[in-house]
């Protein structure tokens, strides 16, 4: 039941979700420049490296599902406020690993419970997004919300980096503790309840949303994951490393750094502009069709892209029609959902995304290293999945509303 007579400044509200998203994000991406040089101080395998760094998305698989029925059960507010202190304990739990006698554990114990907080920071956030936004403008509240929790892992990225060069590891990991403490505290003060009055406990795992546009949107959502992290990021040091392509004097990992970098900063703009676009035209479907558009044409252009110009040009466009999906899928599947089952549909959502990427490296690293299927191939096969993504939209917004691409008003349900 959502309680428009509790929710006051809808503007502030959607402020602080932005701003509490983005100060705990630093600690999903300060541990990426620090552990796979840290692990062969502290001891730990590359092989148990990579399984640290992959625990929270791991995690997130079994948790989404959870969360979204979570929310519809007792609210938007204590789930929210709680997987930012949950993320901000993960975040403390580094500087405990790298002092304790058994690293491994503690990080591994970290990345576990930062994929339950962020399971319920991800619901929560476009929950609470949908709840207080009108329909009008939601694609353009979605957009903000979703390219603040982007913008977050690529600021700790460079955090972990900076500070931990320049002071030390432990600094880097306190400081980005300490930006989560303030993003609870933040969530703690202004965000109010937005979802459901009183509080129901029972929560059933298995109880996610199986609705159509639920699905339809998931499935668009597995797909863009997909391709884009489970293929792009997994691959790309590769491809630079076999086209000898460097990017300022630097190695692969660090051309193929910088390109993630501006992939991430291009989908990151392009989120903001999708959302705000789809609420200008009153129409979503057609705005997604043309990011994903956008996408296929990203990879094909890193199919045959051999020099760092061309490269630039692809992830450019890969990350923009990533980002520009985004803003209007979410506020799509809020349009077109209950809404008392919004939090169950967004971590239904979360769900088809996490699985897409994290499928996605399983497929791809393989056919390229022991099967030899070529980069052009790959790529020219992943520019394939935004078309089918897009046929997989139509279809199922056209069996739901009758319309191919139904407004803004018509589609809310």
């Amino acid at each position: 039941m959502k309680l428009p007579s509790t929710v006051t400044g809808s503007n502030r509200v959607v402020l602080a979700v932005v701003a509490s998203t983005f100060f705990v994000g630093f600690g999903g991406g300060v541990v990426f420049p620090i552990l796979p040089n840290l692990g062969t101080v502290l001891g730990i395998s590359p092989f148990l490296v990579g399984l640290i760094l992959s625990a929270n998305r791991i995690t997130r698989l079994v948790a989404n599902a959870p969360a979204g029925v979570l929310i519809d059960r007792i609210g938007t507010r204590t789930p929210f406020v709680a997987g930012l202190a949950i993320e901000g304990l993960a975040t403390f739990g580094y500087v405990v690993a790298i002092v304790s006698s058994f690293p491994e554990g503690w990080f591994m114990l970290a990345r576990v419970c930062w994929g339950i907080g962020s399971a319920l920071v991800f619901a929560t956030a476009y929950t609470i997004t949908a709840d207080v936004s009108e329909a009008d403008s939601r694609g353009t509240s979605m957009g903000i919300v979703r390219a603040g929790i982007t913008f977050g892992f690529p600021a700790g990225l460079v955090m972990g980096g900076v500070v931990s060069d320049l002071w030390g590891n432990v600094e880097a990991f306190v400081l980005a503790a300490s930006f989560a403490g303030l993003a609870s505290i933040i969530a703690y003060l202004i965000v109010p309840e937005t979802h459901v009055e009183g509080e129901q406990r029972a929560v059933k795992p298995w109880d996610v949303e199986r609705s159509l546009p639920a699905l339809t949107i998931g499935l668009v959502n597995f797909g863009l994951y997909f391709a884009y992290i489970g293929v792009l990021f997994s691959t790309l040091v590769l491809l630079i490393d076999v086209r000898a392509i460097s990017i300022f004097g630097l190695d692969a990992q660090g051309s193929s750094g910088m390109l993630m970098a501006v992939t991430v900063l291009s989908g990151s703009v392009f989120t903001l502009g999708g959302g705000a676009l789809s609420d200008s035209v009153g129409a979503r479907v057609p705005v997604m069709l043309g990011f994903l558009v956008t996408s296929c044409v990203g990879f094909a252009v890193l199919a045959f892209g051999s020099s760092f110009e061309v490269l630039v040009l692809a992830c450019v466009l890969i990350g923009a029609g990533q980002g520009g999906v985004g803003g209007p899928l979410t506020a799509l599947l809020a349009d077109l959902t209950p809404e008392e089952r919004v939090g169950r549909a967004m971590g239904t959502n979360n769900v088809f995304g996490d699985v897409g990427g994290a499928l996605g490296p399983l497929v791809s690293l393989p056919l390229i290293q022991d099967l030899g299927f070529g980069f052009d191939g790959l790529y020219a096969a992943s520019a394939v999945i935004p078309m089918l993504a897009g046929i997989v939209l139509v279809a199922g917004i056209y069996v739901h509303t009758g319309h191919v691409s139904p407004t803004v008003g018509e589609s809310v349900s």
